[in-house]
């Protein structure tokens, strides 16, 4: 993980696949939003112990995306993500980037997540060492 913007960034590719693309030609704006969740999804499991994992869930609770640039089938994208404050009670922002192997950015999203207790829905605090994996020193 690399410093990108205020926190700790992740990234990983993303491939248009055929049921990707809309009647335009490039990736469906539904796609994309699964896109910034399964990103997301995925940095959790790359910081979070296996028993974080086990107890909490995030939900979303609001996307503003920025569409730059299209994506046609077999393109790939690099998707990049990071928090670049501190949580504030139990939700935070996280960033969204993705790149287009050209170098520039086709979507742009600012997302709020939740943390949930995972046994009973109910809304937590984030705490320092929740966070911590996710912005670093801040």
């Amino acid at each position: 993980m690399a410093i990108g913007d205020g926190g700790l960034s992740f990234a990983r590719p993303f491939t248009a696949e055929p049921a990707d693309i809309d009647e335009l030609g490039h990736v469906n704006n539904a796609v994309w939003v699964r896109w910034i969740q399964e990103l997301a999804v995925a940095h959790w499991a790359a910081v979070a112990s296996a028993e974080q994992q086990a107890a909490y869930v995030w939900v979303v609770t609001r996307h503003e995306i920025d569409y730059r640039g299209n994506v046609a089938v077999g393109e790939m994208v690099t998707g990049e993500t990071w928090v670049p404050e501190l949580p504030k009670g139990a939700r935070f922002d996280r960033h969204v980037r993705f790149t287009g192997a050209d170098g520039k950015v086709k979507v742009e999203a600012v997302t709020t997540w939740a943390l949930l207790d995972r046994a009973t829905g109910r809304l937590l605090r984030v705490r320092p060492e929740i966070a911590a994996p996710f912005v670093g020193s801040l």
